[in-house]
């Protein structure tokens, strides 16, 4: 099985490092239930994630839905190319900014 690590680093920044895959993304979704609530803007860095498919752009819209519903602000940096590609391909790219509805987050370059 799979494995993956969220990582707190304070101030509502988190960093996820191993797989956003089939086999994690109920784990990950369950692991950032608790830490997220403390927090009503999220920054979420993806660039510790090994491999991800299918399964880890579901995650990401479902972080970004959750955070709509209790007026929360969620952002990813460095999103990893593979989900950026799946998105593009089934045309729900342009949701993966719909968390980000509040200015006062620093740009990160794309990866």
């Amino acid at each position: 099985m799979s494995d993956f690590e969220l990582e707190d680093l304070g101030e509502g920044r988190f960093k996820l490092n191993g797989d956003m895959t089939f086999d994690t993304v109920e784990r990950i979704l369950k692991a950032g239930e608790q830490p997220f609530i403390r927090h009503t803007r999220i920054e979420i860095d993806l660039s510790g994630v090994k491999r991800s498919d299918s399964a880890g752009l579901a995650l990401l819209l479902e972080w970004i839905t959750w955070a709509n519903h209790t007026v929360r602000e969620i952002r990813f940096v460095d999103m990893p190319e593979r989900v950026r590609a799946i998105a593009r391909t089934t045309e729900v790219e342009p949701l993966l900014t719909r968390g980000e509805r509040w200015s006062g987050f620093i740009e990160a370059p794309e990866r």
